[in-house]
């Protein structure tokens, strides 16, 4: 099993999700002798997963039953043990466009967190390509590590456990983009621009606060970076239902109706009409700039 290499099989030790419902999913380690417990029953992992296809519904002790999917980075992101705060779907979807990645790309990230962008990323670069995410913090580091071998991504990604302000990343003059999601971002700008290809690159910066985004602005033009962007992304949901209004009376109506018989005050001659009901909100600022590239962007939230 690996989270850039779809498998149609369930084996021992694979990662897979639990699906009981679009609001209700977890992750488990598939294990030779292991059961897990859900509302519905018992999953009993020798017998009810190992050797099914990924998508099957499986019954549970209790009658009820689940499916079993294989596992991808936006399910990840739903399911994923938070060890720190992460960034979601419509954030990543943003940055990974914005830095332009695509198979053989090289990426540097700090920090690591929860390492749910990173997996995307991950995807994106593969097969050829490589992350490089260091982490300030020793066992999330640790916790990436073991993480990335159990999903079949080691060969993709290079953790490292330092102070991306005061060592940096690492490697030089290679990367094709640099993201930053750390409490001081301005702080690293002169080592992601000692990161990225001499022929320049992208860079994102993501941060809670305008001030963050002010600071880092001032340092990415310090360095060097152009095209300095800040964006804000807004999530507007909307409920699309059918509901049914009587046919208004403009005047000519009641003669039309004589004529032909029609009655409007009957429900049946109601016409349907769609309503969008919105919304559900979640704002996001980022901060796009590029490095001695005109067509490149760096992105700061």
């Amino acid at each position: 099993m690996s989270f850039v290499e779809y498998g149609d099989t369930i084996k021992d030790g694979d990662t897979a999700i639990v699906f009981l419902g679009h609001e209700s999913m977890f992750p488990v380690k598939v294990q030779h002798g292991t059961v897990t417990q859900t509302k519905y029953g018992v999953i009993r992992h020798s017998t009810d997963l190992i050797g099914k296809k990924y998508g099957s519904k499986v019954t549970c002790s209790k009658g009820g039953w689940v499916f079993i999917l294989h596992p991808t980075p936006e399910l990840w992101t739903m399911n994923l043990p938070h060890r720190t705060q992460i960034l979601y779907s419509t954030d990543i979807s943003i940055i990974t466009m914005m830095l332009e990645l695509k198979p053989g790309s090289i990426v540097c990230e700090s920090g690591t967190g929860s390492g749910s962008l990173s997996h995307a990323l991950i995807r994106t670069v593969a097969p050829t390509g490589h992350l490089y995410t260091v982490e300030f913090h020793q066992q999330r580091a640790e916790k990436a590590r073991e993480e990335f071998r159990e999903h079949g991504v080691e060969h993709l990604v290079t953790v490292t456990n330092q102070d991306v302000c005061k060592n940096g990343f690492g490697v030089s003059n290679i990367a094709d983009a640099v993201f930053l999601d750390i409490p001081s971002p301005w702080e690293a700008i002169g080592h992601a621009k000692s990161a990225l290809k001499a022929e320049g690159g992208r860079i994102c910066s993501f941060s809670p606060c305008i001030e963050q985004v002010q600071r880092t602005c001032l340092a990415m033009e310090e360095y060097g970076f152009t095209e300095i962007n800040t964006l804000e992304i807004l999530l507007r949901v909307y409920n699309v239902r059918t509901i049914s209004l009587q046919i208004p009376d403009l005047g000519k109506a009641a003669e039309d109706n004589s004529s032909t018989g029609f009655d409007s005050s009957n429900p049946s001659n109601q016409g349907p009409l769609q309503v969008l009901e919105g919304p559900a909100r979640s704002p996001w600022n980022l901060l796009f700039s590029g490095l001695n590239n005109p067509n490149s962007v760096s992105l700061s939230s």
